[in-house]
């Protein structure tokens, strides 16, 4: 719907320019005006404007065909725009080369001068007069082009220049990472230090709802070594100066950089679950890494974790690693099992 809503307008283009110079064609007709002298100015009237029409839907293409080598979130995002963009677009120039010009030949009149219509009229009279303003005073119009320009050019270097800018939910996510093998208890009470340590020391955070391990829909398939806990934020003009976020998740950052053996990413619960559900994992970049041997991934993932941390911007560098992890093998006796009536997945 986003494509098609933007392309409305480039959609009636190409029939706009071919029904255009076919009523100029059929207009100026001398002598015969039966249906074939009229497809013949028609289809004349065509020839002439097909190769503009063509160079300009590919022109307008080629600008879409970048969209189409987006990644994660932005290639989801913009990807179908694009795509619905190019295909109405060739949709609308197949249309106005084909069935256009013969609806033109049949419903306009041949002969005559054809008059403009009321509306096209009234923009006229406000138009000429500027048009021929413009004309006197070249230097005038040409000055003000360069200083809008000018204008444009300073209002760019003060934008951001991120594709997609962050939005602001009001919520943030701590996703804790602590070693496989801690035990239960030994999770919840750092999870509960950390807590405390927040709230005694960032008084912007009014509260803190913590979750470990999977959901109860396991739509994160995790161990109870991982945590989510998401603060509550109090109101703005109650936060110290100089009262923006950053500088409230700089403070936050301060005290998980205390706690040795945890990793954290700070995330907000919206951006992290789109994250989650188009790349599988939580992070604005990710680097997976392929294998059949947990010790050598595991070296590859520090290695390129001590990498990536050396880059100049990049924070909160994180890679899951499953060294150290216990797993529980159940083998079902199945004679056992069937001599109680149970099979094995009873």
């Amino acid at each position: 719907l986003g494509g098609l809503a933007i392309a409305i307008g480039l959609l009636v283009d190409c029939a706009v320019v071919v029904v255009e110079n076919a009523a100029h064609r059929l207009a100026t007709m001398e002598g015969r005006t039966d249906i074939k002298a009229r497809l013949q100015a028609t289809g004349e009237a065509v020839r002439e404007v097909a190769v503009p029409l063509v160079s300009g839907v590919i022109i307008i293409v080629t600008v879409f065909l970048p969209l189409l080598s987006l990644q994660g979130l932005e290639g989801r995002l913009f990807g179908p725009v694009a795509l619905t963009i190019i295909f109405a677009l060739c949709a609308a120039l197949l249309i106005s080369l084909t069935v256009v010009p013969a609806l033109a030949a049949t419903l306009l009149k041949a002969g005559g001068h054809a008059r403009d219509p009321w509306l096209v009229r009234q923009l006229h009279r406000g138009y000429d007069p500027l048009l021929a303003w413009a004309m006197k005073n070249p230097l005038k119009v040409g000055g003000s082009a360069v200083a809008g320009l000018v204008l444009a050019g300073v209002l760019f270097t003060q934008i951001g220049s991120t594709f997609m800018p962050v939005m602001d939910e009001g919520t943030p996510v701590i996703t804790l990472r602590k070693h496989p093998t801690i035990s239960v208890d030994e999770a919840a009470e750092t999870d509960l230090l950390l807590q405390r340590e927040i709230m005694r020391r960032v008084p912007e955070v009014r509260g803190i709802m913590a979750r470990a391990g999977a959901d109860e829909l396991g739509i994160d398939p995790v161990g109870l070594n991982d945590s989510d806990h998401f603060l509550t934020i109090a109101p703005q003009e109650e936060w110290r100066e100089p009262k923006n976020r950053a500088f409230v998740m700089d403070e936050v950052r301060k005290v998980l950089d205390a706690f040795p053996g945890i990793s954290y990413a700070i995330n907000q619960p919206i951006d992290m679950r789109v994250q989650e559900m188009i790349i599988g994992a939580r992070g604005d970049v990710v680097v997976k890494i392929f294998g059949y041997s947990i010790g050598e991934l595991n070296t590859l993932v520090r290695k390129v974790e001590e990498a990536v941390k050396g880059i100049p911007g990049s924070s909160e560098v994180f890679g899951l690693r499953n060294d150290g992890m216990k797993y529980l093998r159940v083998e079902i006796d199945r004679f056992a099992a069937g001599r109680l009536g149970l099979n094995v997945r009873d």
